[in-house]
């Protein structure tokens, strides 16, 4: 891959939090080619809004893509003048290079990019981030062909837009909706890990990305803009449409030979977990496998004086308790005797399904191995074990202590104590007592 940058740069001070510890960072790269007449103006507004509306530190770096004209020594001054701006000079043009030159060396938590021409709405960009910071999404994108966007640009411009990505969702399976929009953003290691094989340098970088990005399982945010457009774009449409076409007919021969999907690193995949899941995999496992070991060590036992389907819902009904116990206070952190007696209950209903599975597991072994030994029995039940154990997973952090379902069982409760509370108090202390069951409804 040939960056051939040359970068020369104002570097930007480090970023910390109002405390003096690092907070995140978001870099927002500017690129540019020969605006030396709008570039102060927009920089100095970006810049304004950033830090007057932007709730985390930021960075704004001006990529040079080789301008002919004034454009790096305004970059320059902007970078003397203002402490958050810094600007790169590149040797040779191509938004692609850009993109890749100061993305690719970042040390920011989030990336971003927008037209020097402010064609997007600011208020979009806190949207545009949050989900990347939070890691709640690995690339965000803005889009005018949202329905919730409000767009100003001529018939041509619109309909080659809404062509280009038709063609992509016939053609590649695209599922985002707009490809080419001048306001994207990322998680850093996130786009360094797809860097190296994205392959174009121009425009066609960002569907080149995102499609990788897509075929590799990763999770794209989509805001609404408000975009006006810029009647002075240097944007040559028909030699970019020629291009785009080229890229897409290229991506497409890589991904019918299985080329497009990089591998995620590990942090990404981690995060994707929905909040506190990870603990919750932990734990439930650490517990899967001793509630396993007593359930076969019960059977076992059990199996000398009983038979097969008798000792196996004898194991698999005390182990069952247990697990949903232990699991209700380690796993997903429930204390107290409050609503313990219907986790159980609705824990229930794994048990059920264990049972129905080891059962119909334990009749398979017989067809197929008749007469088979205690010990061969085992195997035919830790693999029914092993699919109930998913489902019983799924079924507790679903539904049995699912959080929004506990705590509206909670709110339940305080009022129905507030209720009972009511009818032994006087009855001049009731209208005090309606008030805070009103409160409590709120």
């Amino acid at each position: 891959m040939n960056h051939s940058s040359s970068p020369a740069a104002h570097a930007a001070p480090p970023v910390a939090g109002r405390d003096g510890t690092r907070t995140e960072l978001v870099e927002v790269v500017v690129p540019v080619y020969n605006e030396e007449h709008v570039l102060a103006r927009s920089v100095r507004t970006l810049h304004g809004y950033l830090r007057e509306h932007f709730p985390y530190p930021f960075r704004i770096t001006i990529a040079d893509n080789a301008s002919v004209d004034a454009t790096w020594q305004v970059a320059s001054a902007l970078a003397a003048e203002l402490p958050e701006v810094r600007a790169v000079h590149l040797d040779q043009k191509g938004r692609g290079r850009a993109l890749r030159t100061v993305w690719g060396s970042s040390d920011a938590d989030v990336v971003a990019y927008m037209d020097v021409d402010l064609s997007t709405g600011l208020e979009a960009f806190l949207p545009l981030v949050a989900p990347l910071l939070s890691g709640h999404s690995d690339l965000a994108i803005g889009s005018r062909l949202h329905r919730g966007s409000a767009v100003v640009r001529g018939p041509k411009r619109e309909f080659i837009s809404r062509t280009y990505n038709l063609l992509l969702r016939a053609t590649l399976a695209a599922k985002f909706s707009d490809a080419q929009c001048g306001f994207k953003a990322a998680r850093t290691e996130v786009v360094q890990a797809l860097l190296a094989d994205v392959e174009d340098q121009t425009w066609f970088f960002d569907t080149e990305l995102l499609l990788l990005a897509e075929r590799s399982g990763l999770r794209i945010h989509e805001v609404p803009v408000d975009w006006i457009d810029d009647p002075d774009s240097r944007v040559d449409i028909v030699r970019t449409v020629k291009d785009d076409l080229k890229g897409m007919w290229r991506v497409g021969k890589k991904a019918a030979f299985g080329a497009t999907r990089m591998p995620v690193p590990p942090r990404v995949l981690q995060a994707q977990l929905p909040t506190g899941m990870r603990w919750q995999l932990s734990s439930f496992a650490v517990i899967g496998v001793l509630s396993t070991l007593a359930y076969l060590g019960l059977y076992l036992l059990t199996r000398q004086a009983a038979p097969a389907v008798l000792a196996n819902a004898f194991a698999l009904l005390v182990t069952a308790i247990a697990n949903t116990a232990a699991n209700r206070r380690f796993t997903f952190g429930v204390t107290g005797p409050r609503d313990a007696l219907r986790h159980q209950v609705e824990g229930g209903i794994a048990f059920v399904i264990g049972l129905v599975l080891s059962t119909v597991a334990l009749a398979v072994s017989r067809l197929v191995a008749p007469g088979a030994s205690h010990t061969a029995e085992l195997g035919w039940l830790v693999a029914a074990n092993a699919l109930a154990t998913v489902v019983r997973f799924v079924l507790l952090r679903a539904w049995v202590f699912n959080p929004h379902r506990t705590a509206r069982h909670a709110r339940e409760a305080d009022l129905s104590e507030l209720s009972s509370l009511a009818t032994d108090r006087p009855a001049h202390d009731r209208s005090a007592h309606d008030r805070s069951t009103q409160e409590a409804r709120r």
